[in-house]
């Protein structure tokens, strides 16, 4: 879940998420869309990767990029499971009503 949401952290990656979410594109079409060189949206390719968020598929010279959207339903879904576990955590314990025995002092 970690290497998600590092790749997540980053705008420029959210925004290939975006476009790919439409439709598989080759690695140049990408490109096209940010005004940075090749190095740097490869590096970025490279994070998305990694968190197994995109599915790259070699066609000739072409590399064909597609959105993995189970892999990142299943980080979130965790991520919201994490977080409800913990404000579950924090609730304040119920209070129960105390039965007294006769002659007894609470």
């Amino acid at each position: 879940m970690n290497a998600v949401f590092k790749a997540l952290s980053d705008p420029t990656r959210r925004h290939v998420l975006e476009l790919l979410r439409d439709r598989p594109m080759t690695a140049g079409d990408l490109a096209d869309h940010f005004p940075v060189s090749k190095p740097t949206m490869s590096a970025h390719f490279a994070v998305l990767r990694e968190a197994d968020l995109v599915h790259v598929e070699k066609l000739g010279k072409l590399m064909i990029y597609r959105l993995k959207l189970s892999v990142l339903e299943d980080a979130l879904l965790g991520f919201v499971g994490a977080f409800s576990a913990v404000a579950e955590a924090a609730k304040p314990a119920e209070h129960k009503p105390v039965t007294l025995k006769k002659g007894t002092i609470p």
